[in-house]
């Protein structure tokens, strides 16, 4: 019995991966992932044995990873950004355990999609902030829409992952009003497209002009808290050290 190793691979440029990342990959006998993310790493790593399956998949491509870890040494199955966040190392494991698979399973972390973005657009996580995803295939929209009017109230900077889709076109629209009820539509954001890869791009906007944004499921969105803000083209928010030592 082999060895599964759920790797997340960062944005999806060498530059930004792990060692263990790179390591892992290199040690795999097969790579398992999404067919997109396995295009990606076919770059950078072009002669290893890959597996595939399309989106809405996730649940047969984790069965064969843990299928694959009974007959190979080292088996990977792979996640863009941070394998343990919106990634495949929850659902393997729920899947292992169902299979009562005695399969070892590490789980080997990368750069996040709101690390990644907020690196492009400045500082703009120094302080408390919230990750939030808007998509409702697998979250109730009333509990997400919670969940962002709760960051409000507490003046937490948002992250916002998956912000619009072909069917979910006023989402941010809806979002950007629940957190204008708490701080001003002044309140810098940023946007920031298919972070570390060849066809990056990113910009600045404000709170209120988001619902005019082009955006789409391959952004990531970043509103500030109340004290953020933007200067010589980056988004900043303060930590607090001025204070500390005035």
């Amino acid at each position: 019995m082999g060895r599964l190793m759920i790797v997340g691979f960062g944005p999806g440029g060498y530059e930004d991966m792990t060692n263990r990342a790179v390591s892992a990959i290199e040690e795999a006998d097969v790579v398992v992932g999404y067919t997109t993310y396995i295009e990606l790493l076919k770059k950078v790593f072009p002669d290893k044995d890959y597996v595939s399956t399309p989106m809405m998949q996730e649940v047969k491509r984790c069965e064969m990873a843990v299928e694959m870890a009974e007959q190979y040494d080292n088996v990977a199955i792979v996640s863009s950004g941070d394998s343990g966040i919106y990634g495949m190392a929850g659902i393997v494991m729920e899947i292992a355990e169902k299979k009562s698979a005695g399969v070892p399973i590490e789980v080997i972390p990368g750069i996040t999609a709101a690390s990644a973005a907020a690196a492009i657009l400045g500082a703009p996580l120094m302080h408390d902030f919230s990750v939030i995803s808007l998509s409702d295939l697998m979250t109730p929209f009333d509990l997400i829409m919670r969940r962002v009017e709760c960051a409000g109230m507490s003046d937490m900077i948002v992250c916002l992952y998956n912000p619009k889709s072909k069917k979910r076109t006023t989402y941010v629209e809806q979002a950007a009003e629940i957190l204008m009820r708490y701080r001003s539509s002044d309140t810098p954001a940023g946007v920031v497209r298919n972070a570390g890869r060849e066809d990056q791009s990113a910009y600045l906007t404000t709170l209120g002009e988001l619902k005019h944004a082009p955006l789409d499921m391959f952004c990531v969105v970043l509103i500030g808290n109340s004290t953020t803000y933007v200067r010589n083209g980056k988004m900043i928010t303060p930590r607090g050290y001025e204070k500390k030592y005035e």
